[in-house]
């Protein structure tokens, strides 16, 4: 687990410095592009994933936004052979902007309910 936390905290400082630079093209990009690994995932391979983001997190100096740790989930999961899919969405009164990560339309780093208040605008 402590390899897969350290993996976590790369991706967060990546994607990171993609939104530092305004550069959210880059890190859009990176998440599309990331490889799906050809082989089924290990039965547990979501829970470990969001496990490991969700602690790297906590000791990231500085407040990840949603963007950040979904890209980063997504990504990881992406290369376990998880069919993980970045979602971006918005909502028009008060206008919001939220990211979060499905895997076979479920919702697996933030509350089920999620996409009943946003509407999906992109997602890779």
């Amino acid at each position: 687990m402590s390899l897969l936390v350290l993996q976590a905290y790369l991706r967060l400082i990546q994607f990171d410095l993609y939104l530092g630079r305004g550069n959210f093209q880059a890190l859009y990009n990176k998440v599309r592009a990331c490889p799906n690994r050809k082989s089924p995932a290990v039965a547990d391979s979501t829970e470990r994933v969001c496990a490991a983001v969700d602690i790297a997190c906590i000791w990231y100096w500085k407040e990840v936004r949603c963007l950040q740790r979904s890209a980063a989930t997504a990504c990881l999961l992406k290369r376990r052979g998880v069919p993980a899919e970045m979602m971006i969405g918005a909502q028009q009164m008060p206008f919001k902007a939220h990211a979060w990560v499905e895997v076979d339309g479920r919702v697996v780093n933030d509350k089920p309910y999620i996409r009943e208040m946003y509407a999906v605008l992109e997602r890779c």
